[in-house]
């Protein structure tokens, strides 16, 4: 099976090719989607032996993630892995996150900080349950971990999935609502999270949490 690393980059030239040298002896292909970013990230990321993708404008996650499933497709994928760009996933948990596609069991696979007892900071402890609660009520799909960015898709679930969302926290639940509405099948594994000062700096705050609900009761309102 050839297995291939999407990793959506926005601003990310610090640690997107330490991403990309960890990724290497897993994966038979690494593609960065360069999502209008200002810095190096492109430059570090073909230094680092990824390909990659560039969007002239900031597209957000789910279009980056468009794009990557796409070119990953073209490239013949059969297991396509995603993770962020921001050194938070290990890479050794990878063989795990895609076992139950190799072994026939999903068609998704979420790999979820709730299913292990880790630190974890206030906000994504509280947050990350309140957002699995809304998605379940809205979109009718139980999961421990809404917002993870690691996942495994395998080809057919790669083929019919449809991200338009931007926002981080607007893709994810998208993801899940794709799987319910596509029957496609889901299971979660247990990952741990590395939490750096870097990482913590890009992640989620109050005010984009509360424009995400917004937009997905309005996703809902609207079907």
């Amino acid at each position: 099976m050839r297995l291939i690393a999407i990793i959506p980059a926005f601003n990310e030239e610090r640690t997107i090719g330490e991403v990309i040298l960890k990724l290497k002896q897993y994966v038979d292909q690494i593609i960065v989607i360069d999502d209008g970013s200002k810095d190096n990230t492109c430059q570090v990321a073909v230094q680092s032996g990824a390909k990659v993708y560039r969007h002239l404008i900031n597209r957000g996650l789910g279009g980056a993630l468009g794009t990557g499933i796409k070119a990953a497709l073209l490239d013949e994928a059969d297991i396509i892995v995603t993770l962020d760009a921001d050194d938070q996933h290990d890479p050794d948990e990878i063989p795990k996150l895609i076992k139950p596609i190799i072994e026939g069991e999903a068609d998704i696979v979420i790999g979820s900080r709730f299913l292990v007892h880790q630190p974890m900071p206030l906000f994504r402890r509280m947050g990350i349950p309140f957002f699995n609660l809304i998605t379940f009520l809205l979109f009718g799909i139980w999961s421990t971990d809404s917002q993870s960015g690691m996942r495994a898709l395998n080809k057919k679930a790669a083929q019919n999935l449809e991200i338009y969302a931007r926002g981080v926290m607007e893709a994810s639940p998208e993801i899940l609502k794709e799987i319910k509405t596509k029957q496609l099948k889901l299971k979660e594994v247990p990952i741990k999270s590395i939490y750096t000062p870097y990482s913590l700096s890009k992640g989620q705050r109050f005010s984009p949490g509360l424009k995400a609900l917004i937009k997905l009761f309005i996703s809902k309102l609207t079907e």
